[in-house]
C-alpha cells in the first residue's frame, strides 16, 4: 500500500476534526470506519490492540490514534500532520470563544444562558466518571483505590501527584508485593518533582508546564484532564475562578473536539494569545510525542504484566480524582432547585441516548432552558 501525500494526510484528519463531535466513543468510531473498515490500512486485531494502549496510557485516546494513523501512512512528519489536523479546527473555535468570552465580556451578556449550559457541566463529567469506571474499576481493590483517592483528595486535599503515585503503588503491591522489597530507591523522582516544583518560571512557561503535566498525566481520555487542571489553574495559580472553569467546560461540551480543548480557554483567561498557545501546546505535546517515537515502546509497557497493575491503579486514581472535582463543579453550577433539576436530567439523557451528537443536543438544551428559566421563573 503506497504511502499517501503530506497534504492528504491533513486534509483527512482535518475533516475528521470538523465532524468531530460526540464524544470520544464517537470519534474513535468514525476514525475507524473510516481508517479500518474502508481504507484496511491497520487489521481489526492491531486496532483493538492499539485502541487499548491509548486507552491505558496518558492523552485523548482520539487524538492519539490520528497521530498513529498518520504515522502508519506518513511516517513522522505524517503523523504530526494528522494530530494537528484533528487538533486544529476544535482549537480555533475555542481559541475565537475565549476572545469572545474576555474581550466581549460574553459570561456578562450571556449569563442567562451559562446558567443552564454550567448545570449541564456537572452531568457531563459525572457521566464521564460512571463511564471511565466501568472500563478501569474492574475488582474490588481498584473500587477500593478510586474511592481512597476521592476522600484524599476532596477531604484532605491531597497532592494529586501523590495520590496517584499511591494509587499505583498500592494496586502494585497488591499484585506483586514481593518485587518491592528493598526498592525505596525508587521514590527519588518524587523528590525531584517536589524540587522542580520550587523553580521561578515565567507566567508563559508556568501554563506550558500545567498543561504538559496534565498531558502527561491524563490517564484514560480526555475528561481525566479535568481534576489536573482545576488543581493547577483553579486552586494552586488562581487563573480562573471555578465559575470560569465551568464556563470553559461548557463551552468545550458544544464544540466539534475532544473535551481537552478547553485547556486553550484556561490558557487563554491564565495569559491571553500566549497563554492559549502555552497551553493547548503543553496539553497535547504528549499525545503528538507518544505515537509518533514511542508506540512500539508503549504498546509493550502497556502489555507488561509487570507494569501493567501500576497503570491499572493510576487509572482507578484517576477515577477518584474526576470524582472529586466533580463534586466541586456541582456544588458551583448547581445553584438552586431550576439548576438541579436541569443537571439530573442532563445526567439521565446521557445515559439514557448516546448518540453522536447526544452531548451537543444535551449542554445545548440546558442551555437554552436555562435562559428561558432566567427570563420567566428565576
Amino acid at each position: 500500500m503506497a504511502p499517501e501525500s503530506p497534504r492528504a494526510i491533513f486534509i483527512r484528519f482535518l475533516k475528521f476534526g470538523a465532524l468531530a463531535w460526540g464524544g470520544p466513543a464517537a470519534q474513535v468510531a468514525m476514525i475507524k470506519r473510516e481508517c479500518v473498515d474502508e481504507e484496511g490500512w491497520v487489521s481489526e486485531e492491531t486496532f483493538k490492540k492499539t485502541l487499548a494502549v491509548y486507552q491505558v496510557l496518558p492523552g485523548p485516546e482520539a487524538h492519539e490514534l490520528c497521530v498513529y494513523f498518520g504515522r502508519v501512512r506518513g511516517g513522522k512528519l505524517g503523523g504530526f500532520l494528522a494530530g494537528l489536523g484533528f487538533m486544529l479546527p476544535g482549537f480555533l473555535l475555542m481559541l475565537s470563544l475565549s476572545i469572545l468570552y474576555v474581550e466581549a465580556d460574553l459570561e456578562g451578556h450571556l449569563d442567562a444562558l451559562f446558567y443552564g449550559l454550567s448545570a449541564a457541566v456537572g452531568a457531563v463529567v459525572l457521566r464521564a466518571v460512571v463511564r471511565l469506571s466501568g472500563t478501569f474499576v474492574t475488582d474490588a481493590w481498584l473500587a477500593a483505590i478510586a474511592v481512597a483517592a476521592f476522600a484524599l483528595t476532596a477531604f484532605a486535599s491531597a497532592s494529586f501527584i501523590l495520590v496517584l503515585l499511591g494509587a499505583g503503588i498500592a494496586y502494585e503491591l497488591r499484585n506483586n508485593a514481593g518485587r518491592w522489597v528493598g526498592r525505596t530507591n525508587s521514590f527519588a523522582p518524587v523528590a525531584l518533582a517536589v524540587v522542580a516544583g520550587a523553580v521561578t518560571l515565567s507566567l508563559t512557561a508556568e501554563i506550558f508546564f500545567e498543561g504538559l503535566k496534565a498531558g502527561l498525566l491524563t490517564f484514560g481520555g480526555a475528561f481525566t484532564v479535568i481534576p489536573f487542571l482545576q488543581q493547577g489553574a483553579v486552586v494552586d495559580h488562581h487563573w480562573l475562578t471555578e465559575s470560569q472553569f465551568i464556563d470553559g467546560l461548557a463551552l468545550g461540551g458544544i464544540l466539534p473536539a475532544p473535551l481537552i480543548i478547553f485547556s486553550t480557554f484556561v490558557g487563554y483567561l491564565a495569559g491571553g494569545l500566549a497563554g492559549a498557545l502555552a497551553m493547548t501546546l503543553g496539553i497535547f505535546l504528549p499525545a503528538f510525542v507518544f505515537p509518533i517515537f514511542f508506540h512500539r515502546f508503549f504498546v509493550a509497557v502497556a502489555e507488561n504484566p509487570r507494569i501493567r497493575p501500576f497503570l491499572l491503579g493510576v487509572a482507578a486514581g484517576v477515577i477518584g480524582l474526576i470524582a472529586a472535582v466533580t463534586v466541586d463543579i456541582v456544588d458551583a453550577s448547581v445553584v438552586d432547585v431550576y439548576t438541579g433539576v436541569l443537571a439530573v436530567a442532563a445526567f439521565l439523557a446521557l445515559t439514557r441516548w448516546h448518540g453522536k451528537l447526544t452531548v451537543l443536543y444535551v449542554v445545548l438544551g440546558c442551555g437554552l432552558a436555562g435562559a428561558a428559566l432566567q427570563a420567566t421563573v428565576v
